[in-house]
């Protein structure tokens, strides 16, 4: 198993893979006018960013470009493989608002942390917190998979490490993409009673349980040190081209300085915020 490079790559909707379509800004490829925040994103990947600006990196994109005095545009591409590539490094657009760290690029200081999650009704009363639950054997477990190139979410390599297979029901992250929101399907099949339980992205997970029409618990997913070099829980920053150091100094400014607005948006968004295990050592 290729974890060093698959952890890298589960994040932000929830991976930077394989690419579906692009609705580039009209001045892409040329410079752009002075005042100008050009932000690349992803079109239907709620609830980090639509067309429609109703995610909470387009809310947050939106408080940047005001807290800045600039204009907001958008390179909408899918976040799909070659992401990257073709937005940020080709030019066309300037800032990614959420990322984990990646070495195609230059990432701002962390401005939430967050990890996979349980999530199950609340009427079915479970409490799980790890892998080791026995009733994990038992229960119908949803997970989210990233494709078929030999890489899968955390979640999805732990349950197969402790040979828990036979009852997992595996959900594509992208799904199909002409649906609306395709990451939520998963969250609606716990509420259909297709999988008891699902470990989910938290951002998704948050959201979505917010919105279920049956209460939902959600859970941190605690003990997994045990799954290293997997990684279950990243910080996310602001990314910006490698060279772009004067973009990364304004957002490292806007990140101290807006934290607070930062932090209701993901709040009222329902994303589960986790502290940095550093820092609470020293607490």
């Amino acid at each position: 198993m290729k974890a060093s490079r698959y952890t890298l790559r589960t994040v932000a909707g929830i991976a930077v893979v394989s690419l579906a379509f692009s609705h580039v800004a009209a001045f892409a490829g040329e410079d752009p006018p002075a005042g100008t925040l050009r932000v690349c994103a992803d079109p239907n990947n709620m609830p980090f960013s639509n067309n429609r600006g109703e995610g909470f990196e387009n809310k947050i994109a939106a408080i940047l470009a005001q807290d800045l005095g600039w204009t907001l545009v958008y390179t909408w591409r899918a976040q799909r493989r070659g992401f990257i590539r073709s937005t940020l490094n080709s030019g066309s657009c300037d800032v990614i608002i959420g990322t984990p760290a990646l070495d195609m690029l230059q990432v701002t200081q962390p401005y939430y942390r967050s990890g996979y999650v349980f999530v199950s009704r609340a009427s079915d009363n479970h409490r799980l917190r790890s892998f080791s639950a026995p009733e994990l054997r038992a229960l119908r477990v949803g997970v989210q998979l990233i494709g078929d190139d030999g890489f899968n979410t955390p979640p999805a390599h732990a349950l197969g490490n402790l040979n828990i297979t036979g009852n997992v029901v595996g959900f594509p992250v992208y799904g199909d993409y002409r649906s609306e929101s395709p990451p939520s399907t998963i969250v609606q099949a716990l509420c259909d009673h297709v999988i008891d339980v699902a470990a989910v992205w938290g951002p998704t997970a948050g959201y979505y349980a917010k919105q279920a029409r049956v209460p939902l618990r959600v859970a941190r997913i605690e003990g997994t040190d045990a799954f290293r070099p997997l990684v279950f829980e990243f910080a996310i920053g602001m990314g910006v081209r490698k060279d772009d150091d004067a973009m990364r100094a304004r957002l490292e400014s806007f990140i101290e300085r807006r934290g607070e607005d930062i932090e209701r948006i993901l709040n009222a968004y329902g994303v589960p915020l986790f502290r940095d295990p550093e820092e609470a050592q020293h607490d």
